[in-house]
């Protein structure tokens, strides 16, 4: 007949070994549920249900090939590596129509810029087209060896030259500006001493893409606040007139935001009248 003592040193191995179990069923589910990509930051239920829900605001893409086609820029790569050439596919399956006398550019200005085109359908701007609006806001990337999406752990936007999100806002800047003709506006800030950056994407990318005689004229639009330092008179100005195109006009006009903002809440204001 077994003693007291046996018999709890038998309870207690038998609990022992209940608790081993429990933990290495928590172990074995964690490691399934990497591997099926399950944890923060995949796809699954994440970037991608993003992406086609916003893809489907546009009834004339066929966004699961959309989708196809944007992945292969990134996916199994160092997200250090990947050039702007490697969304041209997307780009190519993202094809949007010309911004004649419509396309509004910015630099360190987005917040005004898409606060007026949101409300007013007169200009545009490139997160308000397929190729800004899906993947306005977002973060992604690959890794090699990888066929995963990941939207953590992703280098910073300015980590790499050849960042997977910086590299994707220069492809998308460019073929934005490629189809601008016509009158082209452009939002620069009046509230720091540099409004035309050599550095920004405006200044080292669109600029170069807009062309005559398929672009007439350039409007800068100076947003003026109270914070202001600059005019139009500012000597970065006087750079951005030197290095347009031959034949490309050129005009410069301060504007308060309260104008703006009002100009863009009245719809009685005809577009052209707002500066």
């Amino acid at each position: 007949m077994e003693q007291p003592t046996q018999k709890r040193r038998r309870r207690r191995r038998l609990v022992v070994v209940v608790v081993v179990v429990v933990l290495m069923v928590v172990v074995l589910a964690l490691g399934l549920g990497l591997g099926l990509g399950l944890t923060h930051g995949r796809t699954s239920g994440g970037i991608k249900d993003t992406f086609l829900k916003r893809c489907q605001k546009f009834n004339d893409l066929n966004c699961q090939n959309v989708w196809d086609a944007f992945q292969r820029a990134y996916i199994n790569r160092d997200p250090c590596t990947v050039t702007t050439d490697a969304y041209d596919p997307f780009i190519e399956a993202v094809s949007f129509k010309s911004q004649c006398n419509r396309g509004l550019l910015w630099s360190k200005t987005k917040e005004v810029a898409h606060s007026f085109s949101q409300k007013r359908d007169c200009l545009v701007t490139l997160e308000d087209t397929p190729l800004g609006a899906i993947l306005n806001d977002l973060t992604w990337c690959g890794k090699q060896g990888s066929d995963e999406t990941f939207t953590s752990g992703c280098p910073g936007y300015s980590a790499c030259d050849n960042n997977t999100v910086r590299s994707y806002w220069k492809r998308a800047s460019a073929a934005f500006a490629d189809t601008a003709c016509g009158d082209v506006s452009v939002m620069l800030s009046g509230s720091i001493q540099t409004p035309f950056d050599p550095n920004s994407i405006f200044a080292s990318i669109e600029v170069k893409r807009l062309r005559s005689p398929k672009v007439r004229r350039l409007n800068v639009v100076l947003v003026v606040e109270k914070n202001a330092v600059t005019n139009c008179t500012n000597g970065s100005l006087k750079n951005l007139q030197n290095v347009l195109d031959a034949g490309i006009g050129y005009g410069c006009k301060e504007v308060t935001r309260d104008q703006i903002d009002k100009c863009s809440s009245d719809p009685e204001i005809a577009c052209g009248a707002c500066w």
